[in-house]
C-alpha cells in the first residue's frame, strides 16, 4: 500500500446503476482503499453510469463481464436478475458480490455457489449489515454464550412507501417485503444461532395483485426452545428492531436502525448498560473485505452456508400455509 490506497486495488465492475448504487454503494467502492470502480454499466444509458464516477461507463452488462481487466463484479439489479448474472459473471471468471437476496431460491443459491467453487471464484451475498461492528458484536455475544441459553429473538424491518412501478411490488421480478427487508433479520437470526434446526410455525401475509407480499409475519422455533419472530413490511410505519433474550442476559437494538445504521454513531443495550459504536460505512467495509479476499487475504466475508440457510428459511416461510 501507498498511503491510504493500495498499490494494486481490485478492479470492480458494477451491473446496474439504480438508487442504491447512486446513493451509497458506488461511493463505498470509491472509499474502500482496496477497490477501484473501474466500470459501471447502466443498460442503454451511459450518462447514468457516468454519474457514479467510474473509470469507464458502458451501456450493457455484457461489456462488464467480457472485460478482461475486471476482476470482481458487483450485481445491483432487480432480484429476478441476480441468478442469471451471477452465473454469467462466474463463467466469465469474475469474483462476484451480489445484492441480497442472493437468489430467488435455495436451489438457485446452491447452484450458484457450486459454480463459484468449480471455478475457484468468490461469491458473496451483499448483506451489508453483517459487516457493521454493532452487528458483529451482537453475533459475538450470542455465539459466545454470554447471553446464556437464547430463548427469544425478535427482528423487524418495516417502512411505508415503495414507489408505484418499483420492482419491489412485482412478484415476477422477485419483489415482496420478505425478500427485500425480511432478509436482514433472518440473516441476523442465522448468525446468532448458527447450525440450529428451524421449523416455521406460523406465517401471515398481505399480498398485492401481483402476488408480492406487502407484509410478512413469521414465527419460527429453533432447536427445542428458542422462539423467533420476524416482521417485514412495505406498508407499516418505519421500524427496525432486534432483540435477543437469553437466560442470563438480554440485548436490544431499539434505535430503529438495526440493519441500516449508516455513517452515524449507534448503540447496543446489553443488559443494564449501553455500548457505543462509532459512525461507519458498512458498505465500504464490505467492499474492503471482499477485495482483500480476492487478493488472498484472510478477511471475513459472509460464508456460503449462511446464504444457503437463509434462502432455505425464505423458501420455508414462503411455502407455509397462511394463517388468518
Amino acid at each position: 500500500m501507498t498511503g491510504d490506497r493500495w498499490t494494486d486495488p481490485v478492479n470492480w465492475g458494477v451491473l446496474g446503476v439504480g438508487y442504491l448504487v447512486t446513493q451509497a454503494t458506488a461511493a463505498a467502492i470509491h472509499e474502500a482503499p482496496e477497490a477501484r470502480l473501474a466500470v459501471a454499466a447502466a443498460r442503454g444509458d451511459v450518462e447514468r453510469a457516468l454519474r457514479v464516477d467510474p473509470v469507464r461507463a458502458v451501456d450493457s452488462y455484457e461489456a462488464v463481464i467480457d472485460d478482461p481487466t475486471i476482476e470482481a463484479v458487483y450485481i445491483a439489479l432487480p432480484n429476478d436478475l441476480h441468478f442469471p448474472w451471477i452465473l454469467a459473471a462466474l463463467e466469465a471468471g469474475k469474483h462476484v458480490l451480489c445484492e441480497k437476496p442472493l437468489t430467488m431460491s435455495a436451489e438457485q443459491a446452491r447452484i450458484a455457489f457450486a459454480s463459484a467453487e468449480a471455478g475457484g471464484r468468490l461469491l458473496v451475498e451483499a448483506t451489508w449489515s453483517r459487516w457493521h461492528p454493532r452487528m458483529q458484536r451482537i453475533v459475538e455475544l450470542a455465539t459466545s454464550g454470554a447471553l446464556g441459553q437464547v430463548t427469544e429473538f425478535h427482528g423487524s424491518f418495516t417502512f411505508d412507501g415503495v414507489p408505484s412501478g418499483n420492482y419491489r411490488l412485482n412478484a415476477a421480478q422477485g419483489g415482496g417485503a420478505l425478500f427485500d427487508v425480511g432478509i436482514y433479520p433472518l440473516h441476523a437470526l442465522n448468525a446468532c444461532l448458527p447450525g440450529v434446526g428451524v421449523s416455521v410455525t406460523e406465517v401471515e401475509y398481505e399480498v398485492n395483485d401481483t402476488g408480492a407480499d406487502l407484509t410478512t409475519k413469521a414465527n419460527l422455533v429453533l432447536g427445542e426452545s428458542t422462539r423467533a419472530s420476524v416482521l417485514a413490511s412495505f406498508v407499516t410505519p418505519a421500524q427496525q428492531r432486534l432483540r435477543l433474550a437469553g437466560s442470563d442476559l438480554t440485548i436490544d437494538v431499539d434505535d430503529d436502525q438495526a440493519y441500516t445504521s449508516w455513517k452515524q454513531p449507534s448503540t447496543l443495550r446489553v443488559g443494564d448498560h449501553v455500548e457505543d459504536f462509532p459512525a461507519v460505512d458498512a458498505y465500504s467495509l464490505m467492499f474492503s473485505a471482499v477485495s482483500r479476499r480476492v487478493r488472498g487475504e484472510d478477511a471475513w466475508v459472509l460464508p456460503p452456508d449462511s446464504s444457503i440457510t437463509v434462502a432455505e428459511w425464505v423458501d420455508g416461510v414462503s411455502a407455509h400455509e397462511v394463517k388468518a
